[in-house]
């Protein structure tokens, strides 16, 4: 049996339409579009990087705010690149005393800053009175959390630095004669070379205190010279004439103990020297960026 024309087309179109089918089917799997990257946001203005930690223009604005705002509270009168160099550079030492934290274990866990903003709420009045003040010097809560939170690291680390100046410490027990003119300390100088009694020229010198400069420990007085001078004598000795920015002195040590305790005053006085070495130190072998 001949099949006709139609027929033949049809069986035509039904071969092609299986065999782009199969085709279709033997292209292998199917190709992995390339994923598009994330859009990129708008970099956080900054003002300096700290060892790879940042502060932002905007934490920078707000604590420079608050800082212009106390110092017009109580009077003071500050250019506003003063303030700025003074803010900054609070800001560079917080980071640091609380890295410093970080490295000796210590970490400011949600624990311990939900109680300290307790402690604080319960000091002014409750957490509305406590978001109230918030509000008022420009914190959101979670800002001051992060503020709060690094203010105790830096704390803490400030805490270990003093607690390591020991209570007790090398101190000499000093009299001076302190003149104002080169000429009259050399004539003291020459009349004690003779014979003279330190203590009655002391005392002429300086009738209120007679020369009583009291104990001290190295890193106290705010004359490095006259320290230095003070610390080289044996007891009994008296130095030569040592010039200083308050004058012309001529030292004697009365005695010196090793071990002596610290006054608090003393105390004090060394463990902010120490502070401060501290911090100059960690400035000097830190990496630290100040972003135009």
């Amino acid at each position: 049996m001949t099949s006709s024309p139609l027929n033949r087309i049809l069986l035509l179109i039904l071969l092609l339409a299986l065999g782009l089918s199969a085709c279709a089917l033997d292209l292998g799997p199917a190709s992995t579009p390339t994923p598009l990257p994330p859009p990129t946001g708008t970099p956080v203005p900054l003002v300096a990087t700290v060892n790879g930690e940042d502060i932002s223009l905007e934490e920078f604005n707000a604590e420079l705010a608050r800082y212009l705002a106390a110092q017009a509270a109580i009077g003071n009168t500050v250019t506003p690149e003063a303030a700025a160099q003074t803010v900054l550079d609070d800001m560079i030492v917080t980071l640091l005393l609380g890295q410093g934290a970080a490295a000796q274990g210590y970490v400011v866990d949600e624990a311990a800053l939900q109680a300290r903003m307790d402690a604080l709420a319960a000091q002014v009045g409750g957490p509305q009175a406590l978001a109230d003040w918030e509000t008022a010097h420009g914190y959101s809560d979670a800002g001051f959390r992060s503020a709060l939170r690094r203010q105790m690291a830096a704390a803490w680390m400030r805490g270990q630095i003093a607690a390591a100046v020991p209570a007790a410490a090398d101190q000499v027990h000093v009299k001076q004669i302190l003149l104002y003119n080169a000429d009259t300390a050399g004539q003291v100088w020459a009349q004690l070379q003779a014979g003279a009694d330190f203590d009655t020229l002391a005392a002429q010198y300086d009738p209120v205190t007679q020369g009583e400069l009291g104990w001290f420990p190295q890193g106290y007085l705010l004359e490095p010279a006259v320290e230095a001078a003070a610390f080289a004598l044996q007891p009994g000795q008296y130095s030569q004439v040592v010039q200083s920015g308050a004058g012309y002195h001529i030292i004697l040590l009365i005695e010196r103990d090793p071990a002596r305790l610290l006054s608090p005053d003393a105390r004090l006085t060394l463990q902010l020297k120490a502070l401060a070495d501290w911090v100059a130190r960690q400035r000097a072998g830190s990496a630290i960026t100040l972003w135009p």
